[in-house]
């Protein structure tokens, strides 16, 4: 009696372990489909949390009988071998993308605070103390409605004079404060008519002006949208236009997208914009509840005319974000020292097609 129990506990522990390695392929191989369905897009978030189990599972596959060792051994590296090289870029096992900016260039540098806000969170004292703590030239919102900017315009008003402020109650309003000056600032509807963008100019203390864009398309998931078709256009679109306009630029928002998803990627190859946090880290910034469940929402993408002074991610002000914040500094001088990602004619192809097919198809709901 004791000899069988032992004998099915082993099957099911060789079970376990294979069908874990099974799933942790299925996922990275799922993640690497064109498509954009959200349950197939979403394999692409969890690419760390994909590793470490299958590093588990790995390890775990010497417990596992012959043939089962090695179909769990074979599958878990083999996932690794499919993931790693997605993740490796923002660790500091690679080099920097964005290089560092060397002192004495105050008045060429700009810094930025990101802060998806959370619509319902009413703690708005807490994100007041970390933007008055920090000091940033420009603080960016997101998910701010009606109630947020009568918070907001009480404490920045005075201090940040410059602004553009679109309350919404649907989750995407978005309102930026600015010490500095903006230069023709405008709010844009790029692919849906309820996904507002900010567009502005931004005069640096050195005179110089460069370019803000502060995107918050929708998320692929089953509440917002079935497909991450309208994320991803509204993406290449500025990617595109960044392309054929090529003056200093930033790029600012929660994307709902990670840093090393295929849309991501190809918005940086189609835009020729450096991620700062390559050779880094992964500055992860959703979920802030849960440990675990974390990855790179909330981002700053910067032209090759910048380098970088300083990054955070910031305390938890009762969002399901971490506020992220960062120095960068207007370096024209500097441009050749960035390696510049370029897109192939393919790639131009399909982010022109994803474009129009955003533009033409209706969500449904």
């Amino acid at each position: 009696m004791m000899f069988g129990q032992l004998i099915k506990n082993r099957i099911m522990l060789d079970l376990l372990i294979c069908i874990a390695s099974t799933l942790l392929l299925a996922m990275t191989l799922l993640g690497r489909l064109p498509t954009h369905w959200w349950w197939i897009r979403a394999c692409e978030f969890p690419r760390l949390q994909i590793s470490a189990l299958a590093l588990v599972t790995a390890a775990l596959s010497p417990l596992a009988e012959t043939p089962w060792f090695g179909y769990a051994l074979v599958t878990s590296l083999l996932t690794l071998a499919l993931q790693l090289p997605r993740i490796l870029p923002w660790t500091r096992l690679w080099p920097l993308q964005v290089q560092p900016a060397e002192p004495g260039q105050a008045p060429r540098c700009v810094t930025l605070l990101v802060a998806n806000v959370l619509t319902s969170n009413r703690r708005s004292e807490k994100l007041i103390s970390v933007i008055h703590q920090h000091d940033p030239d420009l603080v960016l919102t997101l998910e701010s409605d009606e109630w947020w900017q009568e918070r907001l315009d009480e404490a920045l008003d005075e201090d940040w004079p410059y602004s553009v402020k679109v309350p919404l109650d649907n989750l995407y309003g978005m309102h930026l404060y600015s010490r500095l000056p903006l230069d023709r600032p405008v709010v844009k509807w790029l692919i849906q008519d309820d996904i507002p963008s900010i567009h502005t100019g931004v005069t640096l203390a050195s005179g110089d002006i460069i370019r803000l864009h502060a995107l918050h398309p929708r998320p692929p998931a089953p509440n917002e949208s079935e497909e991450s078709l309208w994320r991803d256009a509204e993406l290449l679109l500025i990617g595109k236009r960044i392309h054929e306009n090529p003056l200093p630029t930033l790029v600012a928002g929660d994307l709902n997208d990670v840093a090393w998803s295929r849309s991501t990627r190809l918005f940086c190859r189609v835009s020729g914009m450096l991620d700062p946090r390559i050779g880094r880290g992964m500055y992860s910034t959703f979920h802030a509840a849960y440990p675990f469940l974390r990855w790179p929402l909330d981002h700053i993408f910067v032209s090759e005319h910048f380098t970088l002074d300083t990054m955070h991610r910031l305390p938890k002000i009762g969002s399901d974000h971490f506020p992220f914040l960062a120095t960068l500094c207007f370096r024209p001088s500097r441009a050749d020292e960035a390696t510049t990602p370029e897109a192939d004619l393919e790639e131009y192809r399909e982010a022109n097609e994803t474009i129009r097919e955003g533009r033409e198809r209706e969500q449904q709901d």
